[in-house]
């Protein structure tokens, strides 16, 4: 199947809808973005996107010291898992890119075990995940709250699709774009704003999009039509 066809089927179109969803209701929240090799770079582009939206998105693998400091006391398979243990609140989200999904083996064992206890703490936390994958989608697919699958079975092909929908996302995101409404004086800013010119105030409540109605997209998500 050619892969744009594949990419706007119904079940892939949800998927994303779905995705989208998660991601909105969370733009007051932080995004942690996690993976190894060509998708730690993802992780990495992803997040400096939708930081310029306004989120607090962080990739997990930026920071060498802290990378190689873990691995060396903690081991490889404790990277994430020991950055999110002291900056993960709860309905922050998670997400995981994977090429295979959290299965197979290589020399060093199992493959993507780092993502996989990520996965699992962040779901005991209560806080949602979203995965991209390729493949048939493995443990990633099967457990996340909401995932995207490249049905290919390249690497390269897989990560580079995984690219164009990171900007694909931040581009629906960005018509969807919220603003906040300052809860002391009421005034309305951009997400970015972190404190109100006008009164001083940090506190702020998200409201409605600024050119798209997010209901649009829940509109597309439709749980009861999901294969397992």
């Amino acid at each position: 199947m050619d892969m744009a066809d594949y990419l706007t089927g119904d079940r892939p179109i949800r998927d994303m809808a779905k995705v989208i969803s998660i991601l909105y209701e969370s733009w007051n929240k932080s995004i942690f973005i996690i993976g190894n090799g060509g998708s730690a770079s993802t992780a990495s582009h992803f997040a400096c996107d939708l930081s310029k939206l306004g989120f607090a998105a962080y990739s997990l693998t930026d920071n060498g010291a802290i990378v190689t400091a873990t691995t060396n006391d903690d081991g490889f398979d404790s990277l994430f898992l020991e950055q999110l243990g002291s900056r993960l609140c709860r309905l922050d989200v998670l997400v995981a890119i994977s090429v295979h999904g959290g299965v197979g083996e290589d020399k060093a064992g199992a493959w993507s075990q780092n993502l996989m206890k990520a996965l699992d703490y962040a779901r005991d936390r209560g806080s949602p995940t979203i995965g991209l994958v390729g493949f048939e989608g493995g443990l990633i697919r099967k457990f996340a709250d909401a995932s995207i699958k490249i049905p290919a079975y390249s690497t390269p092909q897989v990560e580079s699709w995984h690219s164009h929908i990171c900007h694909l996302i931040v581009e629906i995101l960005r018509e969807f774009q919220p603003v906040k409404t300052c809860v002391k004086c009421s005034r309305v800013y951009e997400v970015g704003k972190h404190r109100c010119p006008a009164c001083d105030e940090v506190m702020f409540s998200l409201i409605g999009g600024v050119r798209g109605n997010i209901e649009e997209i829940r509109k597309l998500i439709d749980i009861s039509k999901v294969a397992s």
